[in-house]
């Protein structure tokens, strides 16, 4: 006993024990780590393979088996899981035929479906990912250099109400009002039809939060005159109050002949 009570008092005890300890840990952690990325690489095996199949079935006539395109449909490599996302989430696709602007839709597969088809083409080629919950946070984001963004890169097409409005060759940017944060992120790293791209490169996650924070708060904001008449600007509101004004002349004029009678 008063062996093993020296060789606790040891100087070197406290070392070995650290490093015992140590041991144990690290690779109690190994095992555990291993485990789990085994799992977390069947699962999104298995996603990329239910994606495959899906994508067979509803989108290869178009864009060919292995997504490189055909004279139908333009080729899916590289172009990430946040593109093929927006895409079918807007139900934009699978397109019933050709069309000057794929319309927005009720979407024709569900949320785990289009995942499945995002993952097996992101497994092609690298590309835009689907944003992650932080890449969506905007509690920080500086809602007005949202709008000085918004106004100098998406004004010209959807208006400064984001309302909206008609393109050359009949096609016409869509009304943001309805659209989800997420679709807005996915729709600047995409660049879907006539919409320019907005990598993180020419437009940083932070000011892409700042946009949409910009256009969350003028979805809150009340209308300043007190009907809102669509958002349209000065010429909705114009022609409103002329046809009313029109109106209510000719209304008094017909009164005021009626009584002279």
């Amino acid at each position: 006993m008063k062996t093993l009570a020296r060789k606790r008092r040891h100087p070197a005890a406290l070392v070995v024990l650290l490093l015992l300890g140590l041991l144990v840990t690290g690779g109690a952690y190994a095992v555990t780590n291993s485990l789990t990325e085994a799992k977390s690489a069947e699962q999104d095996q298995a996603l990329i393979d239910e994606g495959r199949q899906l994508f067979l079935e509803g989108c290869s006539s178009c864009h060919g088996n292995q997504g490189t395109g055909t004279e139908t449909g333009p080729s899916l490599i590289g172009v990430g899981a946040a593109n093929v996302h927006f895409q079918m989430a807007t139900g934009r696709m699978p397109l019933a035929g050709p069309a000057v602007q794929a319309p927005s839709k009720t979407p024709e597969y569900d949320e785990q479906q289009i995942a499945a088809i995002a993952s097996y083409i992101a497994s092609l080629a690298p590309g835009p990912a689907i944003p992650s919950a932080a890449d969506l946070n905007t509690s920080e984001a500086d809602a007005a250099e949202g709008g000085e963004l918004f106004r100098a890169n998406c004004a010209q097409c959807h208006q400064a109400s984001f309302q909206g409005g008609a393109l050359n060759d009949g096609r016409h940017a869509p009304n943001l009002t309805p659209v989800s944060d997420q679709l807005i992120f996915e729709a600047m790293l995409s660049g879907p039809q006539n919409m320019p791209v907005f990598s993180d490169s020419s437009l940083p996650v932070e000011d892409k939060q700042a946009i949409i924070a910009y256009i969350n708060e003028l979805r809150e904001a009340p209308a300043p005159g007190g009907w809102a008449l669509g958002s349209f600007g000065p010429v909705t509101e114009g022609l409103f109050f002329w046809t009313v004004g029109i109106a209510a002349a000719i209304a008094c004029a017909v009164w005021i002949g009626a009584k002279v009678r």
